[in-house]
């Protein structure tokens, strides 16, 4: 089980290295046109659109990756006081109850939202703006399958939470 999670974790990382990636080149994107309407008093509706895009793609990833780095929002006044055998158990049931089933909704919902972008050719409906609606959409299931694998990776790792001994800390 050691390896499973291992291997998720490295995936994992490197999702959310690429998120990191992608608000780098948001960030450019957004000065490009910052620069671009007030010296040259110019406008791109396909950079415009771009920042969405890559703002929508680095939101979708990385909702896993925080829950990989269980950096999620929760209410912690309650969560910092249990402990860590109580905190696995909220995860794990949070991830089978909560998450998942969300997870495969959204899958089920989005493929076909994604398909049918692709099958008519949608592009922007501005002038300018950009062509291929179809992969903007197809981040919605695919992100939905990377959230799956991150809450794969916390259930392995709250179930080895469970069945690892208690510290002294831990086990008054």
């Amino acid at each position: 089980m050691n390896n499973l999670i291992n291997i998720l974790k490295k995936i994992i990382d490197i999702v959310g290295n690429l998120c990191s990636l992608l608000m780098v080149l948001m960030i450019l994107n957004v000065f490009y046109d910052v620069v671009l309407r007030y010296f040259f008093h110019d406008v791109s509706i396909a950079m415009q659109e771009l920042e969405w895009h890559l703002f929508a793609a680095m939101f979708m990833f990385g909702i896993g990756y925080s829950l990989k780095e269980d950096a999620h929002v929760r209410v912690d006044v309650f969560y910092d006081r249990f402990s860590e055998k109580r905190k696995a158990i909220i995860n794990l049931v949070g991830s089978i109850v909560f998450a998942l089933p969300f997870s495969l909704l959204l899958i089920y919902f989005s493929v076909g939202y994604a398909y049918e972008a692709y099958s008519i050719g949608e592009g922007s409906g501005d002038p300018g703006g950009l062509p291929h609606r179809w992969i903007i959409r197809s981040v919605i299931p695919v992100s939905s399958i990377f959230l799956i694998v991150c809450i794969v990776h916390v259930i392995l790792t709250q179930i080895q939470n469970l069945a690892s001994k208690p510290t002294l800390i831990e086990g008054k």
